[in-house]
């Protein structure tokens, strides 16, 4: 089911279908919305696991039928021992291997803190019913992740650990429809089930974690597991018109996806899909990225609180004069990768669930624990060997992320849940959708599966160019490249445009959801 616009008690959207499922089977058992996306996310972790995994990050928003829009920051920081020395033979962190893996991996304990706070009956064990079953029985091998685990396999099967028993069993990388079992990793979630997420981080289960990282190099300790807790700071959020906007706050660029809808909410654009709209974008895209990389960071090393700048209508007003309507401002600035898995959730009492969680790059750092079968991430790979300055390596410090999971609120009651994979392109694709659907009044699906761009790169591409697909008006694609911006066209419904998703619950409590075509995703509602 792509798209879904009906009367309904509940709805999810996954960039997997069997995620989906899962969701919306815990939704049909009477769990709530936020319930459901902890068994999305559990089983994104076992069906999509080149995009994500129990051993990354996670961030969330929930938006509350009374009004109140919360937060989970659930982002590992530096283990105590990864200092400059730990690197001292290297000019920056490898991207791959033990010293990639040298985060905690938060993505648990920010279930655990959903949880909490969601006034939900299920046990745990349903929960993760769908994600065990598929990690002991198989799940069959989609395109993408078939093409991903191939073109990766040759940094990624040499490297310690059980990647390539894992997912090149027959000492070859796995085909699309052939079947992937992760029993240990079935195992780890059902000691979850029984045990308790905090099982994760202290206990039996945190004790084989910690070995297999001590064992294979990564400075990631038992006490580094132990002093980790989710955190729930306040969401970032920006007045535009009709709507106010919300996102998380740093260490994620939710800033940099806020002041793209704003910059553009004082841009005049005719249409969609025409000169003015693109350009429009794209450089609100650059002006909010310029901040973003000057500014975001984990935010116990930040001098500035970027909710300042949001809630300051002429400093917003000063940074859209800076657009030129013309011309494009000369790029590229460094760029950030990722690969990732948006998701979202409603039910019938009128909660609604942003989430995503990531290993950072396709299979994170490659080290998939043995004893566990858990992937763990590479998000550390991205501090600066530096004494001090944006994102240096310091002990405990969280890196900076791209993952930012987006909400809004309408002004006729509407709340809207929506985003995407795809490190650079998440605020791009979040500014497409949004301002699609809400300021153009196009479909919600419409809005998705239109042709999309990319400024910068993404899926581990150095090229900076502005990257859209060939499916806009021929007549967009000169204009741009005479407005001066570095034009390279991709295939139609690349999955270098990212995996988005979108769900709109109405005053009413209609609900209407959206999958993305790049995707193996799927619209859930009952």
């Amino acid at each position: 089911m792509r798209n879904e616009v009906r009367s309904l008690r509940g709805m999810v959207t996954a960039p997997h279908h069997l995620a989906a499922q899962a969701g919306l089977g815990v939704l049909q058992d009477g769990g709530n919305a936020v319930e459901a996306t902890v068994a999305v996310a559990a089983c994104l972790a076992v069906v999509y696991p080149h995009m994500t995994g129990i051993g990354g990050d996670g961030f969330w928003l929930i938006a509350e039928p009374d009004g109140r829009t919360h937060a989970i920051d659930a982002c590992g920081g530096a283990a105590a021992t990864a200092d400059l020395a730990l690197y001292e033979e290297h000019e920056t962190i490898p991207w791959r291997g033990p010293l990639a893996a040298n985060t905690v991996a938060g993505t648990i304990s920010g279930w655990a803190a959903a949880l909490e706070s969601s006034g939900g009956t299920l046990p745990l064990a349903r929960l993760l019913r769908d994600a065990i079953h598929h990690a002991e029985c198989g799940v069959a091998v989609a395109r993408g992740g078939a093409e991903i685990a191939a073109a990766k396999g040759a940094e990624l099967r040499d490297q310690p650990g059980a990647w390539a028993t894992t997912f090149e069993p027959e000492g070859r990388p796995l085909v699309e429809g052939e079947i992937l079992r992760q029993p240990q990793l079935a195992v780890t979630l059902t000691a979850l089930a029984r045990d308790g997420l905090r099982s994760f981080y202290e206990g039996a289960l945190a004790r084989s974690i910690a070995a297999d990282l001590a064992q294979f190099g990564s400075p990631v300790s038992a006490a580094d597991l132990a002093a980790h807790r989710a955190t729930r700071p306040a969401p970032l959020s920006v007045p535009i018109e009709g709507a106010r906007l919300f996102n998380t706050a740093p260490p994620t660029q939710g800033a940099a996806s806020l002041l793209i809808l704003a910059l553009f909410d004082r841009v005049h654009a005719a249409e969609a899909e025409g000169f003015d709209y693109v350009h429009g974008l794209v450089e609100a895209t650059k002006q909010a990225f310029l901040f973003r990389d000057r500014h975001v960071g984990d935010p116990a090393y930040m001098s500035f609180d970027p909710q300042t700048l949001l809630d300051d209508p002429r400093e917003l007003d000063e940074m859209a004069m800076r657009i030129d309507l013309n011309r494009a401002l000369p790029w590229p600035q460094p760029a950030s990768a990722g690969d990732t898995c948006w998701f979202g959730a409603a039910d019938a009492e009128g909660r609604v669930v942003s989430a995503i969680q990531s290993t950072y790059f396709e299979f994170g750092s490659g080290l998939v624990l043995p004893e566990t079968g858990i992937t763990w991430q590479n998000r550390g790979s991205s501090f600066r060997l530096s004494e001090d300055g944006w994102n240096a390596l310091r002990p405990g410090r969280k890196p900076f992320h791209t993952l930012n999971p987006a909400l809004a609120r309408f002004d006729d009651g509407r709340v809207m849940a929506y985003g995407t994979m795809g490190g650079e392109g998440q605020p791009q694709t979040q500014a497409a959708i949004f301002t699609r659907y809400a300021r153009y009044g196009i479909g919600l699906q419409e809005a998705i599966s239109r042709p999309r761009w990319l400024l910068g790169r993404t899926w581990g591409d150095d090229s900076t160019t502005l990257k859209i697909e060939d499916r806009f008006p021929l007549d967009l694609y000169e204009d741009l490249d005479t407005a001066g911006h570095q034009i390279e066209l991709m295939p139609a419904f690349t999955t270098t445009m990212g995996h988005a998703g979108a769900i709109v619950r109405h005053a009413d409590g209609m609900l209407e959801g959206a999958t993305d075509p790049r995707s193996d995703g799927q619209v859930a509602a009952w």
